[in-house]
């Protein structure tokens, strides 16, 4: 049965979500600088250890400036779950709320957000003979067949996923198999879902809600070539830092594969198939920058279906003092219902 029940809600919170190369960490470190917050990472990549260039990771000096919570807290080898992320992430809301200070949410793993701020359904674990019955199938037939039968069931999801994303699509059709509800389903936004009105709005007391008690600021290009541009720079960089150096480093270890989650982050794929001689490692660059492109456009779909976002475009002129001025009004909010100057 689908749990209907409004999640509980956070502490008072701010935070900034976009697409990778939007320039979150940049308007974060502008908000901390200004505002007396503690920075929660909401990123699947960040939480593991010995992955610093392939993910962005914050920089030492940037780590030191801010608190940060949730970066590096796993070893490559262990999983993350959404439900662990929501877990942690409550009780640090709470903790860093408690301690006087503002809990400023940053990253692009939409689901984490969606599950912080929505709740998510209990879905069925992992069956190992669904998955084996999966994976020869997709042997048989290919990945784009298998992404065609999960259209037919949960045209949602499958929109969102591209039509090689193995993982997510052999996860999709396990759920929908083991459960007979389509992914999305799972994924329910409960805010509008329960608290809305004959016309299909959010009612008038959850807009004070979503106004006063949380902000989520989501980073938008208006230009999505503005964002291309910013993707290949960066993986250009992430090249020039020793990229490849790391995920040799990764591989040495002798205990990782390639289809652990940590593994297949997007770029780390890429350059392990590389190494595997999948493919020549000329091709990584176009490979990386492309399976990136990807990723951000499923994380802009994922923000749309988010109606309580206050959007900036990120490649606007004055985008930073667009984010600065929303901090800023939510926090004389906050202060202003607690009976603080």
């Amino acid at each position: 049965m689908m749990n209907t029940e409004r999640p509980a809600r956070p502490p008072s919170h701010l935070a900034i979500a976009g697409p990778t190369a939007s320039g979150k960490t940049a308007a974060a470190l502008a908000i901390a600088r200004v505002h007396e917050v503690e920075i929660i990472s909401v990123d699947s990549a960040l939480v593991y250890r010995g992955m610093d260039i392939g993910t962005a990771k914050p920089s030492a000096d940037e780590l030191a400036a801010v608190p940060h919570h949730l970066i590096n807290i796993r070893d490559p080898l262990q999983a993350y779950s959404a439900a662990e992320f929501v877990a942690d992430a409550q009780a640090l809301i709470a903790d860093i709320t408690a301690r006087g200070k503002l809990p400023l949410l940053v990253g692009g793993t939409m689901l984490y957000f969606k599950a912080l701020l929505e709740g998510l359904d209990p879905m069925p674990k992992a069956d190992p003979a669904t998955r084996a019955e999966i994976a020869l199938q997709a042997a048989e037939q290919g990945w784009p067949a298998l992404h065609a039968a999960l259209a037919e069931v949960d045209p949602v999801t499958a929109k969102r996923l591209h039509p090689a994303d193995s993982q997510r699509i052999a996860r999709a059709l396990e759920v929908y198999r083991l459960s007979g509800q389509p992914l999305s389903s799972f994924h329910t936004t409960k805010l509008a879902a329960t608290h809305e009105d004959t016309t299909g709005a959010i009612a008038l007391n959850d807009i004070n809600y979503l106004a006063n008690e949380r902000l989520l600021i989501s980073l938008e290009p208006q230009d999505r070539a503005w964002l291309h541009q910013r993707i290949a720079e960066r993986f250009d960089a992430m090249l020039a830092a020793g990229f490849v150096d790391e995920v040799h480093t990764l591989r040495a270890r002798g205990d990782l594969q390639a289809d652990l989650p940590a593994m297949r982050c997007v770029g780390y794929r890429q350059a392990w198939q590389a190494l595997d001689g999948l493919w020549p490692m000329s091709e990584l660059r176009d490979r990386g920058i492309c399976a990136t492109r990807q990723l951000a456009k499923r994380q802009i779909t994922w923000l749309r279906s988010m109606p309580e976002r206050r959007v900036v475009a990120c490649d606007a002129p004055d985008a930073l003092d667009q984010v600065l001025a929303l901090a800023r009004d939510f926090v004389n909010a906050s202060n202003k219902r607690q009976g603080q100057p």
